[in-house]
């Protein structure tokens, strides 16, 4: 097992489970509480990781991200190398990769709150984020424990669009799941099935916590 590899896999997760935390709250605020009428347009495109197949998500992300797209050149300006094949480049496709795992989580939890509730919030004076901060938010804790829970695990075990976008370099984009690739390629199965193991126990344990927190939470479930 490459140790390495596990720990640049733990560091992308925690990255971009962070990431999606700061970003998902409150985009998952404006899709649950916008009234625009083309807001399913903006839920579809999020969803889209979904059901779209990884290599083809990775292809144009490798496309976004190459020296003949305005971010690419932009990057190549400042950095002096390609964003396609780096680390950051990982931690911006797993995030967009990631995101429907976070956001529709998060929207789900905010959509089941008392409408009633949040009514008598803003009679009693509380402006949007008050309500947000002192009502919302922890009556949606369980919504927000699993998205955070699904997107670290998605992001643990994420392989297509890791490799079309990050390639397999030692040390900046070879995370577990291509590791185990390697070794299965390699004839290693002893190693692989180790890693393999690893992350089956680890997948475990995150779903469970995940599971418990909800019963504690709801124990009439």
């Amino acid at each position: 097992m490459s140790w390495a590899a596990l720990l640049l896999t733990l560091r992308l997760a925690l990255i971009v489970t962070t990431a999606l935390l700061v970003i998902g709250l409150p985009f998952a605020y404006w899709i649950t509480f916008s009234r625009w009428r083309w807001k399913f347009l903006v839920e579809a495109v999020v969803a889209l990781p979904l059901v779209l197949p990884p290599t083809v998500l990775g292809f144009y992300l490798l496309l976004a991200m190459g020296t003949r797209s305005p971010l690419g050149r932009w990057w190549m300006s400042h950095t002096g190398h390609t964003l396609a094949f780096t680390f950051e480049g990982l931690v911006i496709g797993s995030i967009l990769y990631s995101m429907p795992f976070a956001v529709q989580p998060f929207a789900a939890s905010f959509a089941s709150v008392s409408r009633e509730l949040l009514a008598a919030s803003a009679t009693l004076g509380a402006g949007r984020f008050k309500t947000f901060a002192r009502i919302i938010l922890p009556l949606s804790v369980t919504g927000i424990i699993t998205g955070i829970a699904l997107t670290f695990a998605h992001t643990v075990g994420e392989f297509g669009v890791v490799l079309m976008i990050g390639g397999n370099i030692p040390g900046v984009s070879r995370t577990v799941s291509i590791d185990i690739y390697d070794l299965v390629q390699a004839g290693e199965y002893g190693a692989a099935n180790q890693t393999a193991l690893l992350l089956l126990a680890l997948s475990f344990v995150i779903l469970s916590i995940v599971y418990g927190l909800n019963r504690k939470a709801w124990p009439f479930r």
